[in-house]
């Protein structure tokens, strides 16, 4: 509908036409208030306006943006949307000239470019989140990289290993993520404005001022693209998946970890509820709290993604307001796990008589004594595979640490070798401790001293890398306000 005298049917506007004016009111008008200046900069630069109907245009755009109460306005359905209204509003103080300010552009492009320009600042807020989240568990993975857990696999104990070990893996999957995320914003950074409805303008516009003036990198090039091509959409949306994706899986181990039969990880006071009927009851709520919002997330991110699905490769409203509202809540839920997740992990703790005593009824340094007899006895790995299994058969019945299963090891030892081992029975209890297992996985990656601290100051240098790309794409948006904010009132002082 281009016919603003016409009122939509109540249905339509009630529908369609007014929850998406109340979202242009919250997250776009101060946006195409950007647009509409910067679009008039470069009229006049390249001459397509005069610059005395520039100057006309430019006073009046200031005193409806002055006289207009955004948060007041409610929708009438005199105007089909804000922009009709602003246009309204300009024509009403200057007669035809006010529609010239729509020379050579469209909504199709304005809405594209106002798209990314809300996307961009969400999502290098999420990301500045993200980055947070690393640094502060890089800061515990150092506190904690002596502090012993029990590593499980398969859902159950497998090898002793550090928290600042099991950080590190988290680190680097949120490293990756926050790369991902940060590729993503990057083909944010190239501007629709220019493509008008689909095909550029007849009219001699300069493409690469408005993307200098609305803090984009550049024009994006096809102007087909500009306005079909929603790739910018469903490539964040997926990036911002996999981050909640990934840390669900972290948060479901802090369920396990803080259960009463595993009890390795606790939650402090300042975390947990209360039951109201069950005075014994620790529950550590933030933990479901971060299940629940890390779901609710992918949902709403898969939400967008889908939208598009077998959308034509054209304009059509499937990628447009009301659809990019809807994806702005992934945002909001988002951030809240972030924020949560940065709070809960570095308050928790490690209980370490639960470790110890799942460490010694699992038998979990079971695998270092074979490689020890490999490596000091000179037996191949099956046959020091075969005494491991038999002493671990031994002291797990007799409900004994293996520390103390010399006796069962001799014994396995003999029946394989035909004699007795070389190793003591204080070298025994020495190989098989959880602090031995650690000290002697010093390779790359492992969970040693050394090779976590090379680790730990790689993802340092890794998020530094990304703040660094991040302060490149924020900077170049503040100074493009600070430009066109200059060349704005060059006109108004004409």
């Amino acid at each position: 509908m281009t016919d603003t005298s016409v009122f939509p049917d109540p249905t339509y506007k009630e529908t369609v036409l007014a929850p998406l004016f109340e979202g242009v009111k919250l997250h776009y008008a101060g946006h195409m208030a950007t647009i509409n200046r910067a679009h008039l900069v470069m009229l006049i630069e390249t001459g397509i306006l005069s610059t005395d109907d520039g100057a006309k245009i430019a006073v009046a755009l200031r005193d409806v943006e002055a006289a207009t109460d955004i948060g007041a306005l409610t929708y009438t359905g005199e105007f089909e949307d804000y922009f009709f209204y602003v246009e309204a509003e300009l024509r009403s103080r200057l007669g035809d000239l006010g529609g010239a300010l729509h020379t050579a552009r469209s909504r199709n492009d304005m809405d594209h470019t106002l798209f990314k320009m809300v996307l961009r600042t969400k999502a290098e807020g999420l990301l500045s989140g993200i980055v947070g989240l690393s640094n502060a568990l890089v800061a515990k993975a150092e506190a904690e990289a002596d502090t012993l857990i029990v590593a499980f696999t398969h859902g159950q104990p497998a090898q002793p290993t550090t928290f600042g070990h099991y950080l590190g893996a988290i680190i680097e999957v949120v490293n990756r993520d926050a790369a991902r995320l940060s590729a993503a914003i990057e083909n944010l950074g190239h501007c629709p404005m220019g493509a008008a409805a689909i095909t550029t303008s007849g009219f001699p516009i300069d493409r690469r001022r408005m993307a200098n003036l609305l803090g984009f990198e550049g024009p994006l090039v096809n102007s087909y693209g500009c306005i079909a091509s929603v790739d910018y959409v469903t490539g964040l949306y997926s990036a911002m998946k996999l981050v909640f994706l990934h840390l669900g899986r972290v948060v479901q181990d802090m369920a396990f970890w803080s259960s009463f039969e595993v009890g390795q990880l606790y939650v402090p006071n300042s975390l947990v509820q209360i039951s109201s009927i069950m005075p014994q009851k620790r529950n550590p709520v933030p933990i479901e709290h971060m299940r629940h919002l890390s779901s609710v997330t992918v949902g709403r991110c898969d939400m967008v993604v889908n939208t598009m699905h077998n959308t034509p490769f054209t304009d059509m409203n499937d990628s447009e307001g009301e659809v990019q509202q809807v994806g702005y809540e992934a945002f909001e839920s988002g951030r809240r796990v972030i924020d949560l997740l940065t709070a809960f992990l570095p308050a928790c703790s490690i209980n370490e008589t639960n470790v110890r005593r799942n460490t010694d009824a699992a038998c979990i340094t079971i695998t270092e004594l074979a490689d020890t007899l490999v490596r000091e006895e000179g037996l191949t790995f099956r046959q020091a595979h075969e005494i491991a299994a038999k002493t671990a058969r031994v002291v797990i019945a007799q409900s004994i640490p293996l520390g103390d299963g010399f006796e069962a090891f001799t014994a396995a030892f003999g029946a394989e070798v035909g004699q007795g081992p070389a190793m003591g029975e204080p070298d025994f209890r020495r190989v098989t401790s959880a602090e031995n297992f650690v000290a002697v996985r010093n390779c790359i990656g492992g969970p040693a001293p050394e090779a976590l601290a090379q680790a730990l100051s790689h993802y340092g240098e890794e998020l530094n890398a990304i703040g660094a790309a991040q302060r490149v794409r924020v900077d170049r948006i503040h100074s493009a306000a600070r430009r066109l904010d200059t060349a704005f009132t060059s006109i108004l002082e004409t």
